[in-house]
């Protein structure tokens, strides 16, 4: 992150000074104002100039996967990454040698770095981000797998005429099993238990 300190006549003139030597826009900087100088008598005698400190703010996407390649990195694993900004939705695709290994056992270590990598992209920004990392596809691959499931129980609960409780999942996953039964007419969904084992019950 680059950053200099510039001066003028006024806080505003320092500011444009150095957005100048900076080559960039207001909105890619922080500023901060060191002195806000004095004019003087007639604007000449005794006048002092205005100093600020203006820096390159950090790019919060570009933090995020530098987070990500230092986590991966540390696993020793040799990542390959994809970002596609969409709004304020940020996806992070992963591929690679040996990736099983980051997804983790029904996509838990995914899941418990997905969550990392969100607290890490909204530490220093003025905007909020939502994330999803997802490792090679595995993340629709999931969805599927997820939505049989939602309806292979719902046939159950309806079958046994008894509430049928799903194992704890995270509250994105939970969406998945609730939008999937919606509109099934013999069976409603609610969510039930304290995170991490927050989990979804089917009642017929």
């Amino acid at each position: 992150m680059r950053e200099l300190t510039a001066s003028g006549q006024t806080v505003e003139e320092a500011v444009l000074s150095a957005l100048e030597q900076l080559n960039t826009t207001r909105d890619q900087v922080e500023i901060d104002v060191i002195d806000e100088g004095k004019k003087g008598v007639l604007g000449i005698f005794g006048s002092k100039p205005a100093i600020v400190k203006v820096a390159r703010a950090k790019n919060p996407v570009q933090e995020a996967e530098k987070f990500i390649k230092e986590v991966t990195s540390n696993m020793n694993l040799n990542v390959e990454l994809t970002t596609t900004v969409e709004g304020n939705h940020v996806t992070y695709e992963m591929d690679g040698e040996n990736i099983a290994i980051i997804i983790g056992k029904r996509g838990q270590t995914l899941n418990a770095l997905q969550y990392l990598v969100h607290l890490a992209i909204n530490k220093d920004s003025k905007d909020y981000f939502t994330v999803t990392l997802d490792a090679e596809g595995y993340r629709t691959r999931r969805k599927a797998t997820l939505e049989s499931l939602a309806i292979k129980m719902a046939e159950k609960a309806k079958r046994i005429n008894k509430k049928v409780a799903l194992e704890p999942m995270p509250a994105f996953e939970r969406k998945i099993i609730h939008s999937t039964l919606q509109d099934n007419g013999g069976v409603s969904t609610y969510s039930d238990g304290i995170e991490p084992h927050r989990h979804i019950v089917i009642k017929p």
